[in-house]
């Protein structure tokens, strides 16, 4: 319940932050909160944008392929929901080491941007390669 709580107070508060938070120095928790959100986000849309161009590579690929061996794309999207389900899980196994205080939320949300980041940076490099 208080994890719900506290998420309430971090979204409810969204927009007053979003014109009164400096992300380069965030002083109270429902800021540093805020911020480690926004850099979650930011690496969602560049994971998006990534998976976007592997996937036209690993289409692109496929296209080359005869009929019966055809799956690098399906292989990756597959790839792509199990590793999903496994970003979420670890992140919030990491939210652990707090739970039910103000930090947890802040602690998935960075561990969230930081998985993020490391698997856009990977879907770029495939969809780059060859």
């Amino acid at each position: 319940m208080k994890r719900i709580l506290v998420l309430a107070g971090v979204l409810a508060a969204g927009p007053a932050l979003a014109q009164e938070v400096d992300c380069t120095a965030p002083q109270l928790q429902m800021e540093m909160t805020y911020c480690a959100e926004q850099d979650y986000i930011a690496a969602d849309k560049d994971l998006n944008a990534a998976y976007g161009a592997a996937r036209s590579k690993m289409r692109a690929i496929d296209t080359d392929l005869p009929q019966d061996q055809k799956g690098a794309e399906e292989h990756l999207k597959q790839a792509q929901r199990s590793w999903i389900g496994f970003r979420d899980a670890a992140c919030t196994a990491e939210g652990y080491k707090y739970y039910g205080g103000s930090m947890e939320p802040m602690v998935i949300y960075a561990c969230q941007a930081r998985l993020t980041a490391q698997r856009a940076a990977d879907l770029w490099a495939l969809a780059a390669e060859g």
